[in-house]
């Protein structure tokens, strides 16, 4: 009967160690799978690129994004000046802007004083007169002439004012030209246009040029 007695308490004392040490694991297990779970939730969320940054790289231009210099001309073009002996003797910038055409002239070896100075019609400069150059550009068959009252011609500029030393630099708007090819009133027409210095001053009414003289400076404006 003793012996009975001793091993029922030696198994219940076995299976309360069992049950006591199942929970324990059971509680680790439980630890572990929770701080698995945890690393796992914290890796995916910095893989996973903000709303952000995945709008920026995935969303297309728009359409309506304006392309600079679409179907204009805007490159500013640099244009030799010669001479009658077809010497260089300066530069014109031309640039187009909302306003007309920017134009630019560096110049030297001149003549002091004040010259007439307009954008002729036609792109030649052959010397030594530039009668090549054709008449004043003059799309509105206006009147020549800023003081004129049905002018001016829109290839009239203002005068240039040469300095003692021989030089000159200059910047005017031409407002009725443009630079864009097959618009109304395009310096880069068929036979494109040029520039035009001349030995006197343009007293800004007289017809056909403003009695400025001959032509001693010449610079062909072509699409070339």
């Amino acid at each position: 009967m003793r012996k009975l007695l001793f091993f029922t308490f030696i198994l219940a004392v076995m299976l309360v160690i069992s049950a006591c040490g199942g929970g324990d694991n059971k509680e680790a297990d439980e630890q572990k799978t929770k701080e698995t779970t945890a690393e796992n939730d914290a890796t995916a969320t910095e893989k996973q690129p903000s709303e952000e940054t995945s709008t920026e790289e995935q969303a297309p231009a728009s359409p309506d994004t304006p392309v600079a210099g679409e179907g204009e001309d805007n490159d500013a073009t640099v244009i030799d000046l010669k001479n009658d002996e077809g010497k260089k003797v300066g530069t014109a910038e031309l640039k187009q802007t909302a306003e007309g055409v920017a134009i630019k002239v560096d110049a030297l070896e001149l003549p002091p004083g004040e010259h007439g100075f307009h954008i002729h019609e036609t792109g030649k400069c052959d010397g030594p007169d530039f009668e090549s150059a054709g008449g004043h550009f003059n799309p509105t068959n206006a009147s020549h002439g800023m003081n004129h009252e049905k002018g001016p011609h829109a290839g009239d500029l203002p005068n240039l004012n040469v300095g003692k030393d021989g030089t000159v630099k200059a910047e005017m708007i031409a407002k009725e030209v443009t630079l864009n090819s097959g618009e109304d009133h395009s310096l880069l027409d068929q036979d494109g246009s040029a520039l035009v210095i001349h030995e006197k001053a343009d007293d800004g009414k007289s017809q056909p040029a403003g009695d400025a003289g001959s032509r001693i400076a010449c610079g062909a404006i072509s699409a070339q």
